[in-house]
């Protein structure tokens, strides 16, 4: 079981494509990190689509002097470019950057070359050292493209291999997963650090939308208890609180390191699992 103290926590947001979300992540931020956690990310969208969207949000978080990881994939750009964009926020002050594969955009097929999230990580050590902390992607129920479960246990490995220093992973809701899945990486010897992702359930229909299309399961007693409620969203909220502070603290006191919530850029009800679980500073 971790001391709370020692239990890193992290936000994730999504860069805004309007002026009206841009203001409003500024008061989410504002509130989430008054939570003190170690840090925010800021995704990054399919083969770098929303580069510019991702840089514009870490650059302002920075002024703001809050402490901001930003997602990367190289997408369709090239080393030059990539060199350039690191070393941007090299001088921002970041030190933290979420290294990915990424996704290709729909309909680019074979214009553009996945690059893989090791020789992402490689790139960075080559060219800038260990000025940064690099996190890297984990799948507890296995990547959707993974050939087999040791597979993909063994490609994270090559990630550390190749210079990562912690990983967090996708979202899930059987803790069992997460456990399992830990237990599978350190027989094939990794050490570091895998955060657990964590995922608050406030729209069923978007959550299992989205939980088809990343291999991310539901499972089904949760399915059928949240269709139970059909369109009672105050249920659904207060359901969803509940299971997932319960889904914390069983994280929690079986040795998980920290936290890294998917805040959907909402205030609510990540503030309030984080204060049921008593992290808030």
């Amino acid at each position: 079981m971790n001391d709370e103290n020692d239990l890193r926590l992290s936000f994730e947001f999504f860069p805004p494509k309007t002026d009206v979300g841009v203001e409003k992540l500024k008061t989410v931020r504002t509130e989430l990190n008054k939570l003190n956690p170690d840090f925010f990310s800021v995704t990054y969208g399919a083969g770098g689509s929303t580069r510019d969207n991702t840089k514009d949000v870490i650059t302002a978080m920075r002024d703001e002097g809050i402490a901001v990881a930003p997602h990367l994939s190289f997408g369709g750009d090239n080393e030059d470019i990539m060199c350039n964009m690191i070393n941007d926020y090299k001088n921002l002050g970041v030190d933290r950057i979420v290294a990915l594969r990424g996704d290709m955009p729909s309909g680019m097929g074979a214009a553009m070359q996945l690059v893989y999230a090791n020789e992402l990580v490689a790139f960075i050590r080559k060219h800038f050292g260990d000025h940064f902390q690099l996190e890297v992607a984990a799948y507890p129920e296995i990547h959707p493209e993974a050939k087999s479960y040791l597979e993909d246990v063994r490609y994270l490995k090559g990630k550390f291999d190749a210079g990562a220093n912690s990983a967090i992973t996708q979202y899930f809701f059987n803790p069992d997963a997460y456990l399992y899945f830990i237990e599978a990486c350190k027989k094939e010897g990794i050490v570091a650090p895998i955060y657990p992702g964590i995922m608050p359930i406030t729209n069923f229909r978007n959550l299992s939308r989205f939980s088809d299309a990343c291999g991310a399961e539901i499972p089904r007693w949760i399915r059928k208890r949240l269709e139970d409620f059909q369109d009672d969203q105050e249920s659904i909220t207060a359901f969803g609180i509940d299971l997932i502070t319960e889904l914390c603290e069983t994280l929690i006191e079986n040795g998980a390191p920290g936290l890294h919530f998917y805040t959907m850029n909402q205030i609510e009800p990540t503030r309030t699992i984080v204060n049921n679980l008593g992290l808030a500073d």
